[in-house]
């Protein structure tokens, strides 16, 4: 983090200084008091289980430079004479201000990256195919929202090149605010599902909620997007540049020649209809990254990046956990996908494991959640898709079950009440050879399974 002065603190937040401490000068920011080091500051929030304005005495007490607090639960006389304490009228409103105006200082190049699935795949791609001629910054785990971008945008620093920060939303005008913030030269958008149409009804409406992060752009920006997804590949703007990838030669770039490995993907790629790279190869699994690489290799073209330069960074690839995370253990093939989940993903996960080396392939499935009145039918369709591409045995936990068994059927198909009941079953039946898949949306806390299994088989 480039540091900040007190006075630029007042300024950005519109605070009220109340106690005026010896430190004017910070190099750190953080909302959790137990991370608290000398020179930061803390910004006290407000939560379900706690209120930060209760912390100021300890924080400062740990060398905390600023508190920034929205009401007054402190002593004074028991502050550390370093901190200062700043009063405003929302601390998180205060957080954002504040992340806002420290963009405006950066010299850093903003990639900002939504759809309704593959965006934290499509972050971590980008980030290392740029990673060989650039120094880049990327958004930790799924920090994406009204509170976990502002907090990413406080780790750049101008040392970086470019910074690649996921965007997420579930509502319009969230992501318009998000890149009132980060204020991105550049986006991707992955493709149009319906991840969160419990609350925008429509696949369209998602589609401009997406189309959002474009609300700042003029000429001199680019959005990139999945031309294979039916609601992106005709859209066009004549207010900034588009470039379209998907498996279509007409698209801007294209793949052809594609090869799903066990533990990578790789693919000829056309630029403007004609071979530009042969045999590119990311160690990234199942072909739904084939489109998620293509926006990548789209961004990278743009910042002036060669096709050797790309597949140099490639190597340099460190992706999310929980994230179609491959393990073994006594020659059972653990596939941990438990992060999020959607229909899309759901499926492509189920992809992956179809095109595993093994036996017997079992997939443990939950809740897809914020699917309103398209949930019984997301989840029906996710069971038969299973059965038609070589689930042997389906196993549910969740309020959906019934809709997986429909659409799965009764043979090979068994529903428990909760992940003990899982966990249980699945350490007394694994054999050798197995292919394993949890999935779910992160409530279920599927990871709990995969750990107990492989601390216990």
């Amino acid at each position: 983090m480039e540091s900040l002065t007190l006075d630029e603190v007042l300024n950005a937040v519109s605070g009220n200084l109340l106690v005026k401490g010896t430190d004017e000068v910070y190099s750190d920011v953080t909302t959790d008091s137990r991370k608290v080091t000398k020179d930061s500051i803390f910004f006290a929030l407000k939560g379900t289980k706690f209120d930060g304005n209760e912390f100021a005495e300890d924080v400062s007490n740990k060398g905390a430079g600023a508190c920034i607090v929205d009401e007054i639960k402190f002593d004074k006389n028991s502050l550390n004479k370093n901190t200062s304490i700043i009063k405003v009228k929302d601390a998180k409103c205060a957080l954002q201000n504040l992340a806002k105006y420290y963009r405006s200082r950066l010299n850093v190049k903003v990639i900002g990256v939504t759809g309704s699935t593959g965006k934290t795949s499509t972050k971590d791609v980008i980030a290392a195919l740029l990673s060989s001629k650039y120094k880049v910054f990327k958004t930790i785990g799924n920090f994406n929202n009204d509170l976990g971008l502002p907090l990413m945008i406080f780790k750049i620093d101008n040392s970086f090149d470019i910074a690649v920060l996921e965007m997420g939303m579930s509502h319009f005008n969230e992501i318009h605010f998000l890149c009132s913030i980060a204020k991105p030269d550049m986006a991707v958008i992955t493709n149009i599902g319906i991840s969160h149409i419990e609350y925008l009804k429509t696949r369209e409406n998602i589609l401009k909620a997406k189309l959002e992060i474009t609300d700042f752009f003029d000429k001199s920006n680019v959005l990139s997007i999945n031309g294979d997804n039916d609601l992106l590949k005709n859209y066009s703007s004549s207010k900034f540049k588009v470039i379209k990838i998907g498996t279509n030669k007409n698209f801007d770039y294209s793949a052809d020649n594609i090869k799903i490995g066990e533990s990578s993907v790789s693919f000829d790629i056309y630029e403007k209809g004609k071979v530009a790279f042969k045999n590119f190869k990311v160690n990234v699994i199942g072909k739904h990254n084939v489109t998620n690489i293509l926006l990548a290799v789209s961004c990278a073209r743009q910042l002036g990046l060669s096709y050797d330069d790309m597949a140099l960074g490639a190597d340099n690839l460190s992706k999310t956990s929980m994230r179609l995370e491959i393990t073994k253990k006594n020659g059972i093939t653990f596939i941990n996908d438990s992060y999020n989940a959607s229909p899309d993903s759901m499926k492509a996960a189920i992809d992956v494991m179809h095109n595993a080396e093994g036996k017997r392939r079992i997939a443990v499935l939950g809740t897809m959640r914020e699917l309103g009145d398209f949930s019984f039918k997301a989840h029906f369709d996710v069971g038969k898709y299973a059965k038609d591409n070589g689930i042997d045995l389906l196993i549910s936990i969740g309020e959906f079950s019934g809709a997986y068994k429909k659409g799965f059927g009764e043979d090979g198909f068994m529903e428990f009440k909760d992940n003990d009941s899982v966990s249980d079953f699945l350490k007394k039946n694994l054999k050798e050879n197995d292919i394993i898949l949890f999935k779910a949306s992160r409530l279920l806390k599927f990871e709990n399974i995969v750990n107990y299994l492989k601390e216990n088989l």
